[in-house]
């Protein structure tokens, strides 16, 4: 049966109102970005969330080496953890311009802050990861270096992830809109990088455990990955295009390589490379997101839609409370 002239006509104005709509445009005013980028300058800030995650994931890797007599892949790790710490907070210093900044936030702590609980925490286990590699090292004062080695695989999963809840908590759209699997993700990735440390300076007889925090660590991240990127929406097109694309994909395939190659080889050229490949897949990690959170800051399409779409979940879900 063919459609009746009114239906046609129906379907005429239809095609022809859609014709009329006018391709969507996001602007802002003057052209400028509808919220201000940081001015954390990647080098610096990128790599201090890099180093942070290497130190604190180290040192719980330490700590388990320590405790099941491991001991050069302890005091290996406990050495890369304090050179890790180190330069990190040579990078958060170097960014901040003046270094009596780093001090002045000391002086108090504001629970509600993550800037300022991570600056007492960067505090705390700086000192804590100076004794254990020092002890360790030397041989001298077993009891400090237990303790200390203790106090740092305690704070050492709090830097590590501390970095994801001060990225969430800005209004960077990249960042705010995964705050969820944001510190899941940062804890993987740091994982990762610990666990190639692992594979990279510790005897293969020692290797066991760090081969499986590898496998595992690729497979969290992954995980966590896909889930910051459904929760962002249309956001997540920063996490796959442009320079954080790019490195966001060579840290997959990185990451992934590397866990695989050190869960498969003893030898020890391949576990070196899987160990140097696991560290790089977790650098990009950090310098790919970073990348992603600058990129969605300057694009209004993703300041302008997702508050259009929040405030129209907001305004659905309170019609659904009234009904």
């Amino acid at each position: 049966m063919s459609p009746t002239p009114t239906r046609r006509r129906g379907r005429r104005a239809r095609r022809g109102e859609e014709l009329m709509v006018p391709r969507a445009e996001f602007g802002s005013y003057y052209g400028k970005p509808v919220i201000k980028a940081p001015s954390w300058a990647p080098r610096d800030i990128a790599g201090y969330f890099f180093l942070g995650g290497l130190a604190g994931a180290g040192s719980l890797l330490a700590a388990g080496a320590h405790l099941t007599g491991r001991h050069h892949t302890a005091t290996a790790l406990k050495v890369s953890s304090l050179a890790s710490v180190t330069l990190s907070t040579a990078a958060l210093i170097n960014d901040l311009g003046v270094p009596s900044r780093f001090p002045n936030m000391l002086r108090v702590i504001k629970p509600t802050s993550p800037m300022s609980v991570g600056s007492w925490i960067l505090s705390a286990y700086a000192p804590a990861a100076g004794a254990s590699a020092l002890c360790a090292v030397t041989g001298r004062l077993p009891r400090l270096g237990a303790a200390s080695t203790t106090g740092a695989a305690l704070l050492g999963p709090a830097l590590a992830t501390y970095t994801g809840v001060l990225a969430a908590d800005t209004a960077v759209p990249a960042w705010h809109g995964a705050h969820r699997p944001l510190p899941y993700l940062f804890a993987a990735s740091a994982t990762a990088a610990a666990s190639g440390m692992a594979l990279l300076v510790g005897p293969a007889r020692e290797n066991a455990p760090a081969r499986c925090a590898a496998v595992l660590a690729a497979v969290a991240e992954q995980a966590a990955t896909r889930a910051a990127e459904h929760d962002l929406g249309m956001v997540a097109e920063t996490y796959r295009t442009g320079r954080a694309g790019r490195l966001l994909r060579w840290s997959k395939a990185l990451t992934v390589a590397g866990a695989v190659g050190g869960a498969v080889s003893g030898h020890r050229p391949l576990t070196v490379a899987s160990g140097l490949a696991l560290l790089a897949g977790s650098a990009c990690t950090r310098f790919g997101i970073f990348a992603a959170g600058i990129a969605s800051a300057e694009d209004p399409r993703y300041t302008v839609v997702p508050q259009r779409e929040r405030a129209d979940g907001t305004a659905r879900q309170g019609r659904a409370d009234t009904a």
